[in-house]
C-alpha cells in the first residue's frame, strides 16, 4: 500500500509471526519495550565505523534483536564487543548492495549479548545517532569499515503542537488494529513526549517498504517527518482495517486470519 512513497523493499518472510529475516548472517525479531531508551549517545565525528548492511532500517531510540551467524559478521560482533560496542547498520534492498558513500544509516549500539555454543550470538542492539557514510574505507577487515559522519535534525524544524498530537492519534488507531489482527489483548502505548523521538518510534513500528522507511531515516526536518507519517498511517490503517474484515470474518467461521502485507511488491 505505501510503494508509491518508496521504489520496493520487501524483507523475506521466515513464517513467524512478528519476525523476519535479514540479510547478511542476521534474522530481526521484534524487540522488548524496556529497551526503549534514550538513544543520544556520546561521541565524537566524523570517525570509523564497522558497518553491517541490511534489509532493515534502524531508528534513533529503537531495539533491534538480531541473530548473527555469518562468520565475518561473528568476527564484526567480537572486535565491537571489545571496542565501544557499536556499529553502523545501513539499509539496502537486495544482499548484493553495498553501502555507497552518502548512504544513510544508523549507529547500533550491542545493549545485550548471548553467544550461543556454536559461535552464533543472539544481540539486542539499540539506535543511537544517525549518519552518512563519507566513504568506504579499504581495510583488511572481513566486514565493510565507513568514515561516517553524524547527523542530527534541522534546528527550528519542530513541527507545531497540533501536528504531533494528529500523529499520536493516527498511530494509536493504526496499532490498535495491528494488536486485534494479531490477537494481542489491546493495550494504550507509551509515547515519547519529544517530537522527534516520537517521530522515530512511529516509523520503526510500522509496517511499510524498506525504501519508504530509508527516507523517513534521511530526512532532517522533525516537521516534515511528522507530516510524512500523518499522511502514510491513514494509508497503512486502511489496509489494516481490510485485513481486520476478513480475520473477524475467519474467527467467525471458526478459522484463523493474518496481517495482510503491506508492503509494495515489485
Amino acid at each position: 500500500m505505501c510503494g508509491r512513497f518508496g521504489a520496493s523493499g520487501e524483507q523475506p518472510d521466515t513464517g513467524r509471526s512478528g519476525t523476519v529475516s535479514g540479510t547478511r548472517g542476521v534474522s530481526v525479531a521484534g524487540a522488548p519495550r524496556s529497551l526503549l531508551i534514550s538513544h543520544r549517545l556520546p561521541f565524537r565525528m566524523p570517525f570509523r565505523l564497522p558497518i553491517f548492511p541490511l534489509s532493515v532500517v534502524l531508528f534513533p531510540g529503537n531495539p533491534l534483536p538480531l541473530h548473527i551467524f555469518e562468520p565475518r559478521y561473528r568476527r564484526m560482533l567480537s572486535d565491537v564487543l571489545a571496542a565501544d560496542r557499536r556499529f553502523g547498520i545501513v539499509p539496502v534492498l537486495s544482499e548484493t548492495d553495498v553501502p555507497v558513500a552518502d548512504a544513510i544509516g544508523c549507529i547500533a549500539e550491542v545493549r545485550l549479548n548471548q553467544e550461543l555454543p556454536d559461535g552464533r550470538s543472539n544481540i539486542v542492539v539499540l539506535g543511537g545517532t544517525r549518519f552518512r557514510v563519507a566513504r568506504v574505507l579499504n581495510d583488511p577487515a572481513p566486514y565493510l569499515i565507513a568514515q561516517i559522519e553524524t547527523f542530527e535534525d534541522e534546528p527550528g524544524s519542530e513541527p507545531p503542537v497540533e501536528a504531533v498530537d494528529a500523529l499520536r492519534q493516527l498511530f494509536g488507531r493504526y496499532l490498535a488494529g495491528v494488536r486485534e489482527l494479531n490477537d494481542t489483548p489491546p493495550e494504550d502505548p507509551v509515547l515519547p513526549d519529544d517530537a522527534a523521538t516520537l517521530s522515530f518510534h512511529v516509523a520503526g513500528a510500522i509496517e511499510c517498504d524498506v525504501a519508504l522507511k530509508q527516507r523517513l531515516l534521511a530526512q532532517r526536518s522533525t516537521a516534515r517527518r511528522v507530516n510524512d507519517l500523518c499522511l502514510l498511517l491513514p494509508i497503512l490503517t486502511s489496509a489494516v482495517d481490510r485485513g481486520l474484515e476478513v480475520h473477524r470474518g475467519a474467527h467467525s467461521n471458526g478459522g484463523g486470519g493474518k496481517m495482510p502485507d503491506m508492503r509494495s511488491v515489485p
